[in-house]
Formats: structure tokens, C-alpha cells, sequence
């Protein structure tokens, strides 16, 4: 399978040495919303979306408080189906969409695929989509999937993978692509590994925001790790995954590549060894 590595989201926060622990105070950060484009036997799979067309058309909808923050560029070139299409390829090529979790910086591309089946755990969809857990004010933005997509859930049974339980392979019959539940950042949030040749790569989602953090010596810039502890919905759930990823990588980083969502020294070292 030939595996793209795309930005789709560059967020771009003051502060940039408390962001991306280089520059300056004043700097702007740069933030990615790294998603992955798999070309698979049933067509192209898209694991996360980043931000949307609509999102875009109305920023607004992300809410007023996270535009001012993060400081999105909203370039319609960076959207995922436009990087789709510049790859030559149609919306509806894209079979499946798989989410690490249905926050707004990783769900906003949905209505953009609406041919494809959107992956997820069930506790995700249960709290974001349903509402039968309550979540914190504005966490989710409805709107991405007021459409109404075929979704189609994990989280019941699963094999072990290097460790981990519970995993799914992408509808129940793709051994090469798999949902890892890593609960934590939200109830229902998943990494997806995909093998990569001789290896695997592991888009761990938020479970971690900074390279840093799957060191030996663990290293956090101030503001990044403040952010992230508001984030989370249930923490320590999320730091004891951190430290199977972190174990993980000390011995299995020759059988798996690990990288999240945001980080920058992340999305360009894999960009450097595309597949």
C-alpha cells in the first residue's frame, strides 16, 4: 500500500517557543493536522480529516475562542480533499474515513467524503454523535456530521497488537489497517496503525502533542502541555497510554513508527520518508 502524509490544518498560535519549544516568545507557532491517505485493495482510505471545506466557508463554527487561540490558516489548498484531488484522485474515491476521535481539528473533512464509511470507536460516537455521556461545552462541532454518515463502530472483542487490546482491523477483513483503542485524550479515541512494508506506522491521534513527550527524558513546552491537560477528558488514562507508547517505541522502534496529530518535527519527519 502507498501511504501519503498530509497536513491538513496549519494552526499557528503565538509563543512559539512555549508551542514548539524553538524561536521566540512572540513568534508564531506552526501546529499540523496530520492526517495519512492510504491507498488501499478497496480504494483510498483517509485516516482523520483535519479541517473541512465548511469549516473554512464558516470558521466561525469552530467556535470563537479556538479560531483566536489556535489561529487556524484556513487555506482551502490544505483541505483533504483538495490534496485528494491534487493527487489526481476524485472525493469519492476515498472508501473510508478512520478517526482517532471526532474532535473539530480531526473531523471537519467528513461532509468533504460522503461516499465513504466514517470509522469510530462506538464511546466516541456515543458521547459526540448521541450524547449518552455528557460532554464538556463546545467540545464537539455537531455541524461536521449534521449530514448524516454511514458510520460504522469498533471497541466490541479485538486482538492484542504488540501489547495493546481490543484492536480492530478496518472492517473486520484489512489485517494491514487496524484501530488501537487509547482512551484518555477522549473516551473513545484510537490510534490507527498501518503497515508500511516491513513495518508499521502508528498515527497515535492526541495521545501525545509533542515529540518530547516519547523520550527517555520526557520534554514538554509550558503552553502546549497546559493545552493539553485541558484537553483531556480523562488524564491519567491518557498519561498511562503515553507511557505504553513510550515503551513501545524504546523497544519496537525498529517494527513501528509513532507520531501524533500536531506536532510539526513529527509530520516532517515522516514527510522525509514518505512511503
Amino acid at each position: 500500500m502507498r501511504i501519503h502524509h498530509l497536513n491538513t490544518g496549519t494552526m499557528c498560535p503565538i509563543g512559539r517557543r512555549f508551542v514548539n519549544g524553538t524561536g521566540g516568545i512572540f513568534q508564531r507557532a506552526r501546529m499540523v493536522c496530520h492526517c495519512l491517505l492510504v491507498e488501499t485493495n478497496d480504494g483510498l482510505a483517509l485516516v482523520d480529516t483535519g479541517i473541512g471545506l465548511d469549516d473554512i466557508a464558516q470558521p466561525l463554527r469552530l467556535g470563537r475562542k479556538w479560531v483566536r487561540q489556535t489561529a487556524p490558516r484556513l487555506d482551502l489548498s490544505e483541505t483533504a480533499v483538495r490534496q485528494v484531488e491534487a493527487l489526481g484522485y476524485r472525493p469519492g474515491d476515498v472508501r473510508h474515513v478512520l478517526l482517532t476521535h471526532l474532535d473539530r481539528d480531526h473531523a471537519g473533512g467528513i461532509a468533504d467524503f460522503r461516499k465513504a464509511k466514517v470509522h469510530v470507536h462506538r464511546k466516541e460516537h456515543e458521547m459526540a454523535v448521541l450524547h449518552k455521556t455528557a460532554a464538556p461545552k463546545g467540545r464537539y462541532v455537531t455541524d461536521q456530521w449534521k449530514h448524516g454518515p454511514e458510520w460504522t463502530f469498533y471497541g466490541e472483542g479485538g486482538d492484542d497488537w504488540f501489547g495493546f487490546k481490543g484492536v480492530r482491523a478496518l472492517g473486520d477483513r484489512e489485517p494491514d489497517i487496524l484501530m488501537i483503542p487509547l482512551p484518555g485524550h477522549t473516551p473513545g479515541h484510537c490510534g490507527i496503525a498501518v503497515r508500511a512494508k516491513d513495518k508499521w506506522l502508528l498515527h497515535a491521534g492526541d495521545s501525545y502533542f509533542f515529540h518530547g513527550q516519547l523520550q527517555a527524558k520526557v520534554r514538554m513546552p509550558l503552553v502546549l502541555g497546559y493545552f493539553q491537560r485541558k484537553a483531556d477528558l480523562d488524564r491519567n488514562l491518557r498519561m498511562a497510554n503515553q507511557e505504553r507508547l513510550r515503551q513501545l517505541k524504546s523497544t519496537h522502534g525498529h517494527e513501528v513508527t509513532i507520531f501524533n496529530s500536531h506536532d510539526p518535527v513529527d509530520y516532517d519527519n515522516c514527510r522525509c520518508g514518505q512511503h
